[in-house]
């Protein structure tokens, strides 16, 4: 895997920034197009785990490559696609036509149950160790239970708000682990809000506890960065970084691009035109799909 890209829209003059913004809002729109365009649907199934971490079964979908029944020695590289806050396993798969998008691609998708957890063990409740069940449970049933290359190079993770504060942190925590994480207008400072947000904030005080809790440094997706190594900054995971320039947490995730581009930490940066909606993160996924494909160089069917 090439480790040398450094990209960020914002870091060209102003006009050109326009035009590759204008380019890509129009690429998306006609690759969007012939992702709607496929009459080829992926087969989804849901699943369910009995979680000692969580204390309950929890329910999980994946959605398989097109020819896995056919191809029963073939194993597969695996995507994590979380969900947001007030989201659930099934959002994917219901919100979006992701079966589709996933085609011509021969991932084994995985759409875990996070709650609003924010795929953190809290500090305020036993059994929402929503951490510990993704990384301890979850990965390792997977991959026993189907047909996943367990290879740190085919194990990637991405999600949106939430869960692209959730894919980030684990591959800031579990660098071993994955290859590749993407963001999707994620909630990246979830950790260091409270007072002043009142969606937010029941969440974050359960799950981080109150603002001079250790848990939020711990938890914080800046912190983590900066405290990475010089020699270890070489092993983190590519990033694939995008957020709308009207969502409120558009300069969130401007800063910790600022950070990635300070540590030189290979990752891409898309700030698009776009809101903290569907649509966007509609978009987004077939976007990640194929910058994924491309990066694990897998073929395109």
């Amino acid at each position: 895997m090439n480790r040398k890209t450094l990209f960020s829209f914002r870091s060209v003059l102003p006009a050109i920034f326009a035009l590759c913004v204008a380019s890509a809002v129009f690429g998306q729109a006609a690759k969007s197009d012939l992702a709607n365009s496929l009459s080829a649907k992926n087969e989804t199934g849901t699943f369910s785990l009995k979680s000692s971490l969580l204390g309950r079964e929890v329910s999980y979908r994946v959605v398989f490559p097109a020819d896995y029944k056919k191809n029963s020695a073939k194993r597969y590289p695996v995507i994590y696609l979380l969900h947001g806050l007030f989201g659930h396993f099934d959002n994917w798969t219901d919100k979006t036509r992701l079966a589709e998008y996933a085609a011509p691609f021969s991932f084994i998708i995985v759409t875990p149950e996070g709650g609003d957890g924010w795929y953190t063990d809290s500090v305020s409740t036993p059994n929402d160790k929503y951490e510990s069940y993704l990384i301890r449970e979850l990965i390792p049933e997977v991959e026993k239970k189907f047909r996943v290359d367990g290879d740190r190079s085919r194990r990637l993770i991405a999600g949106l708000s939430m869960g692209g504060y959730g894919a980030i942190k684990f591959g800031l925590k579990y660098r071993e682990m994955f290859s590749i994480v993407g963001s999707f207008s994620g909630a990246l400072d979830s950790p260091l809000r409270g007072q002043n947000d009142k969606n937010l904030r029941p969440s974050i005080l359960s799950v981080f506890g109150a603002e001079d809790n250790p848990a939020r440094k711990a938890n914080d997706v800046f912190s983590l960065l900066r405290a990475v190594s010089s020699d270890d900054l070489k092993s983190l995971p590519y990033i694939y970084l995008a957020c709308g320039t009207e969502d409120f947490l558009f300069q969130p995730n401007r800063d910790f691009d600022a950070l990635l581009i300070e540590k030189k930490v290979p990752h891409e940066y898309r700030e698009l035109p776009g809101t903290h909606a569907w649509d966007f993160w509609d978009a987004q996924v077939q976007e990640f799909l194929r910058a994924a494909n491309h990066r694990t160089n897998m073929p395109v069917k």
